[in-house]
């Protein structure tokens, strides 16, 4: 009965893809709306009943939370007199003490078991991502401040998606999870130095500002959700069940609410910003996963590099842009970066789960 129900909503979901087409040819593009936002979640609905699909059921939940926002922005801007920005702090804070609950300080002596790996780990997400975004933005012809929300992404440490695929490509996932960790834990001091070397051509970056930005909205909610885990483990289980439900809305609604407010400029450079934003991702991938073969890395710990430096907390740099009063300018490239890492992530993962490991590196580990 239960695969019958995800049967029922792949047809339904294409059923209302052609009502969306039927809609856009004969009465233009602004009455297609609600059915392409009932495509998309129909379509996510079906895929947790493929196991090969349902890893991008989440990504398509993005998708149709994005349609909603470009063909009615006016619900996701504000609510009365209250603007809906102003969540963005608080959604960060919240998912920043989610990621702190699941952490304990057992996740921090991976620098002492695997040095060579950290260290290789951090030094790439510190320098590749960040240089890239330099170079696109530089090449881009954006606006001075969207131009800048390129270099921010990059700026930005790794976020929580990254150890999901490095689980599901058979990566080392110790390791990843250390250098999510360490690397979200050197963001106030990093994210602002290089965003000022980098970005300061674009827009006036205020360093010490934007460090205390970054620790109200990381170190403050990681450090509450440690000492929660500390002394409430295993007396709050339905905290496991809740918070990455509470994370995945989190992140969603962030992604909408920057979507909203930047619609115009998303309507003039949507499709350059996107393929953009897809180069760096990929770039990032590729670049992680030659730079740690340099180093003669073990192909578990490529892997990992490669989806530590590829997939950045995009979600923080939208943060950012919202403390710096930017929202619908500097935050738009870290809206597209989002649902695009997780998508392309999934790729990678699902590809290097069938490829496996060969003998040599499975007895290496």
């Amino acid at each position: 009965m239960k695969n019958q129900g995800y049967k029922i909503a792949l047809g339904a979901s294409f059923v209302f893809l052609a009502l969306a087409l039927i809609m856009y040819f004969t009465k233009g593009i602004a009455t297609s709306g609600q059915f392409l936002v009932a495509f998309f979640l129909g379509l996510a609905i079906s895929f947790r009943g493929f196991e090969k699909l349902k890893g991008f059921a989440f990504s398509l939940i993005i998708f149709a939370s994005v349609t909603m926002a470009m063909f009615y922005p006016a619900y996701f801007v504000e609510v009365g007199d209250y603007k809906l920005s102003n969540l963005i702090t608080p959604l960060i804070q919240l998912i920043m003490f989610g990621m702190g609950t699941s952490m304990s300080l057992q996740d921090f002596y991976g620098v002492v078991k695997t040095p060579k790996g950290v260290f290789i780990g951090l030094s790439a997400q510190l320098m590749i991502m960040p240089m890239i975004g330099f170079v696109l933005a530089s090449l881009s012809g954006f606006s001075a401040e969207i131009a800048a929300g390129i270099i921010l992404v990059g700026c930005s440490p790794s976020g929580l998606a990254s150890n999901v695929m490095s689980y599901l490509a058979k990566a080392n996932l110790a390791l990843s999870i250390t250098i999510t960790a360490i690397s979200t834990l050197l963001a106030p001091l990093f994210t602002p130095l290089l965003m000022k070397l980098l970005a300061g051509e674009f827009i006036e970056i205020d360093v010490l500002k934007m460090m205390w930005d970054i620790i109200k909205m990381v170190i403050i909610p990681i450090g509450a959700g440690l000492i929660f885990n500390k002394f409430l483990k295993g007396k709050a289980k339905w905290l496991d069940v809740v918070m990455p439900l509470v994370s995945m809305f989190g992140i969603a609604m962030i992604i909408v609410i920057i979507t909203a407010a930047g619609r115009d400029s998303l309507l003039d450079i949507g499709g350059l910003l996107i393929l953009i934003v897809l180069i760096h991702n990929i770039s990032g991938y590729s670049i992680g996963y030659g730079y740690a073969r340099l180093f003669k890395m073990s192909e578990k710990d490529c892997r990992t590099i490669a989806l530590e430096v590829g997939m950045q907390n995009s979600g923080l740099a939208a943060g950012i842009a919202k403390e710096m009063g930017k929202i619908a300018t500097l935050g738009l490239a870290s809206a597209v970066f989002g649902p695009l890492m997780n998508i392309s992530g999934s790729i990678l993962a699902s590809f290097w789960q069938k490829k496996g490991l060969n003998e040599e590196e499975s007895r290496k580990r």
